[in-house]
């Protein structure tokens, strides 16, 4: 194996040590791998959509560069999109190809990075912060070396920039795109960020630059006119610090391994405003299953439960429940839920455009482990059939990962699944 294979074992570097961050973004990842995967098909189609059914409320995932010529963006409903290029072809996401070579990705990528983490499924930050000895002074090459490996083994193109903190990274990256390599040197992130409109930085959304505009401030020149206090007037101390340092590209946030994640969630947009309570449980509960076999593959049980709405009119609303004993099973999932539903429904009777579930403040089992004991005022039994669940959870798992995830289902699925 050659000495860019290896992975680089560098000591921990002192404060005074200027950082090397990568961000590789993968190019339309989605639309890349769906030719891979159909090369007859998406793979010989120059006007390629990737996302949801356009005769229902489908949106699109990701679209090829020819076609975004057209406007088309990410999050836009496929109907629109095919209105603006109908010439363009729509095929679903390949979800488990797309996994599949995220992990590809992941693995090669592993191989440079003293610390690699996954920002999504097609973005990576590197810190190779030290690895000069191993892989050389100069970034660029590295970037280069990194982008040519990727395309060679996976096919995919990747859009590398590189700085000293991430949030210059990831900018230089916007900038590589399609396919190139862009490399801001020490010391000049602020006349790189110069260049930058402010609704183009991370972290500011449109009502943040609606907010912005109202003050004059448009682009990050506009913003670097005024000091700190300035900005903290308008903005309150925290923002105002936060935008003074982050127009001057500064950013101290680390690179860390990814963690357990935070929370689990699912949701489903349907084709047709669903009205009917009864329809509307089946859908909770399907929803429930797939995100309870989620929190059994963490192996960690969930504190809070939350319920997410969308009515016709796109309003989104949220009800969330921490009950005393942490959940693990779907029964306890779908109960809660079903309860915080019921609330949302009879707060505003509409039809409901989509459905979601979402399971948060997870907690490990050892802190509520089967000889856990209930307090002087909590009520007799509970433990007793929490343990209960947890032992069924830890049954049906097994099933499920040796015959399939739709081995064992509530019965009121399978009537879901036969109407």
């Amino acid at each position: 194996m050659s000495d860019d294979r290896r992975v680089p074992r560098v000591p921990e570097m002192p404060p005074t040590t200027v950082r090397r961050i990568l961000l590789a973004d993968c190019d339309a990842m989605f639309v890349a791998v769906a030719r891979i995967v159909d090369p007859d098909g998406a793979g010989k189609a120059p006007y390629l959509i990737v996302g949801g059914r356009p005769e229902g409320r489908g949106v699109v995932s990701s679209a090829s560069y020819e076609v975004r010529a057209f406007g088309i963006r990410n999050g836009m409903p496929t109907a629109r999109a095919l209105r603006l290029c109908p010439e363009a072809t729509v095929v679903p996401v390949p979800r488990d190809a797309v996994v599949a070579m995220n992990r590809r990705i992941r693995a090669i990528l592993s191989e440079y990075a003293v610390v690699l983490d996954p920002a999504s499924i097609d973005e990576f930050y590197l810190d190779v912060t030290g690895t000069e000895g191993v892989f050389g002074e100069d970034l660029g090459a590295l970037a280069h070396r990194i982008r040519a490996r990727v395309l060679e083994e996976t096919g995919i193109s990747l859009s590398i920039g590189g700085a000293t903190n991430r949030l210059v990274a990831k900018l230089a990256a916007s900038r590589a795109k399609p396919g190139g390599v862009r490399i801001v040197p020490p010391g000049e992130e602020a006349a790189f960020l110069r260049g930058f409109d402010l609704p183009e930085l991370p972290g500011i959304g449109p009502r943040t630059a609606e907010r912005l505009a109202r003050f004059g401030l448009r682009t990050v020149a506009d913003a670097l006119r005024y000091p700190a206090d300035a900005l903290a007037s308008w903005f309150g101390e925290r923002g105002g610090r936060r935008l003074y340092d982050r127009i001057r590209g500064i950013d101290p946030t680390p690179v860390l391994p990814p963690g357990p994640p935070k929370s689990h969630s699912r949701e489903e947009t349907f084709p047709a405003d669903i009205h009917d309570d009864e329809a509307l449980d089946r859908e909770l509960l399907a929803l429930v299953v797939r995100v309870a076999i989620d929190l059994a593959d963490d192996g960690r049980l969930a504190r809070t439960v939350t319920v997410k709405v969308r009515d016709p009119d796109f309003r989104t609303r949220l009800a969330s429940h921490t009950p005393r004993v942490p959940m693990t099973s779907e029964r306890q999932i779908f109960a809660e839920a079903r309860a915080l539903l019921r609330r949302l429904r009879k707060q505003r009777r509409e039809g409901v455009r989509l459905l979601g579930v979402a399971l948060s403040n997870l907690v490990e089992p050892a802190e509520w482990g089967d000889g856990a004991q209930l307090g002087l005022f909590d009520p007799p039994g509970e433990a007793a059939a929490a343990v209960r669940e947890r032992r069924l959870v830890r049954a049906l798992d097994t099933l499920r990962k040796r015959f399939g995830p739709d081995t064992v289902q509530p019965a009121a699925l399978l009537d879901r699944d036969s109407s």
